[in-house]
């Protein structure tokens, strides 16, 4: 009780602390220097111990989870003994009801999200009032710092109803800006910047893929627009940014998820350009990342999550905030990745030869966090992973396929011989309902080097195959299996064997 209740008056006053830098995007600013990086991931595991302390004493399902897994606490007290939580041994195994404090629905003030169902069956979610607003306020905070213009538009494309992120980024910043929600919709978006014209700046949220789509059917003449980018959802390959920059000023991506929240790390200025030099420097990325493919890179608060790195690469996190509705502690999202302190990181970056300095012009000190992609969203091929990014990266490469093709799935089988085979099933634009302007004989051939340059297991196993193992479908635009799909939801990009 002693313990709970001066860890409480400490966090007390912490928060007014906070809540006082952050009453200005610049003043919060003062939190990104690197003075303040080992203070703020101190008291990030103080607030992580916090949460662990009300979930076990006033979460149903967590207390059940604990004796499930045969948790007994040690001291002094460390988070890296506490059981990791998942979607299959918590999320699935207890109800919504149970999995918040006090085992029930509070009632007013609470929303209930669901996810977008990218590795499945879509899940539901509840927020409360505090995390909403808790939401806001970093997003508000991220958009003063980025962009600080209240006269700019921002049209939010990413899907709307029971969706997480597109009902949040309404939410967050109506009143930051003009804002209008448009959802996935090309045409609306086309005739949105039509009817207020070229004299506005604008910021566009919205999925990668979608944006894409958008860029390559409309009529519109974008070279007269000012237009900012803001994607999520998923990952976006270097050869996508560039081609979404020949339309909009800057393209940055944000990460987050429906399991978690939106916008835990968010691309900057520098970890942009650290991405860029890593895609010419193979050596340098695999000496920062252990892999030569450039994973996307973000900066994130220490104050708010504790991101730790598993043995097998994947990464657990933990929301450092005891007001929501539910406890997200040490919580496995089968993402591949790790992080780096920005001090550790900027002293390799100096060993190897890069100016750190010189990566950009303004860049805070937050840690960096760098993520692959879904470690169960995979194709698994002649001991090789191949990953969405990878065939991404294949097409926006190519002169012809990146304005040919709107969508793919890979999967990986075993033929009636029981040899191993890549299909990649391409989705045709609707501007391009003859064909993909490669001759299909060729494609194999197209991937095969492709996935070779992008993917290095893929790289050092394809002295085990020719390229006929790579088996390429073309599909009209919503034939086959892209039939029926949902533009409000994330693309499919792997089906299982």
């Amino acid at each position: 009780m002693i313990e709970r209740f001066s860890l409480n008056l400490l966090l007390t006053g912490l928060a007014w602390f906070r809540r006082t830098l952050e009453l200005r995007p610049h003043s919060y600013a003062l939190l990104m220097l690197g003075e303040a990086q080992p203070m703020l991931e101190g008291i990030g595991r103080i607030r992580a111990r916090d949460v662990f302390v009300k979930a076990r004493a006033g979460c149903p399902a967590y207390t059940r989870f604990l004796a499930d897994e045969g948790y007994r606490e040690r001291r002094p007290w460390a988070l890296a003994d506490v059981p990791i939580t998942t979607k299959e041994n918590y999320v699935k195994r207890h109800s919504i009801e149970s999995r918040c404090f006090g085992g029930a629905l509070k009632g007013r003030g609470e929303v209930i999200d669901e996810s977008s169902g990218s590795s499945g069956l879509p899940n539901n979610w509840v927020r409360n009032r505090h995390e909403r607003v808790d939401v806001k306020r970093i997003l508000q905070l991220s958009y003063g710092l980025l962009y600080g213009d209240p006269r700019r538009i921002l049209l939010n494309c990413f899907a709307l109803g029971p969706w997480a992120t597109g009902m949040n980024v309404s939410m967050s910043l109506a009143d930051v800006g003009v804002l209008k929600s448009i959802g996935p919709d090309a045409l609306k978006l086309e005739n949105t910047l039509r009817t207020f014209g070229p004299g506005y700046r604008y910021l566009v949220f919205g999925y990668p893929p979608f944006l894409k789509s958008f860029v390559d059917s409309t009529t519109l003449d974008l070279s007269a627009f000012h237009l900012d980018l803001v994607v999520g959802g998923e990952g976006i390959s270097e050869p996508l940014r560039g081609y979404l920059a020949r339309h909009f000023k800057t393209v940055v991506s944000s990460y987050g998820a429906s399991d978690l929240e939106i916008n835990i790390g968010v691309e900057t200025e520098w970890t942009i350009a650290l991405r860029a030099r890593c895609t010419v420097d193979r050596a340098l990325c695999a000496a920062l990342f252990g892999r030569d493919t450039p994973p996307m890179i973000f900066q994130y608060n220490a104050l708010d999550y504790v991101i730790e790195r598993l043995e097998n690469g994947e990464l657990v996190f933990t929301i450092c905030r005891a007001s929501g509705a539910s406890p997200k502690i040490r919580y496995n999202l089968k993402d591949v990745g790790g992080t780096w302190t920005f001090r550790a990181l900027s002293r390799e970056l100096t060993r190897l030869g890069v100016d750190v300095g010189g990566l950009a012009k303004r860049f805070g000190q937050f840690p960096v966090l760098y993520v692959y992609g879904r470690s169960d969203l995979t194709a698994a091929f002649y001991g090789a992973k191949v990953y969405p990014a990878d065939v991404e990266a294949v097409l926006h490469e190519h002169p012809v396929l990146s304005r040919t093709v709107d969508s793919f799935q890979l999967a990986s089988f075993e033929d009636e011989r029981v040899n191993r085979r890549l299909s990649i099933a391409l989705e045709l634009s609707p501007e391009a309902p003859d064909g993909c302007g490669v001759a299909e004989a060729d494609l194999s051939d197209v991937f095969y080097r492709g996935l070779a340059r992008s993917n290095q297991d893929f790289r050092e196993v394809t002295r085990m195959f020719a390229p006929n193992a790579i088996e390429v479908v073309l599909h009209a635009h919503g034939t086959g299996p892209f039939a029926g799909s949902d533009a409000r939801l994330k693309k499919q990009y792997v089906r299982p064997e």
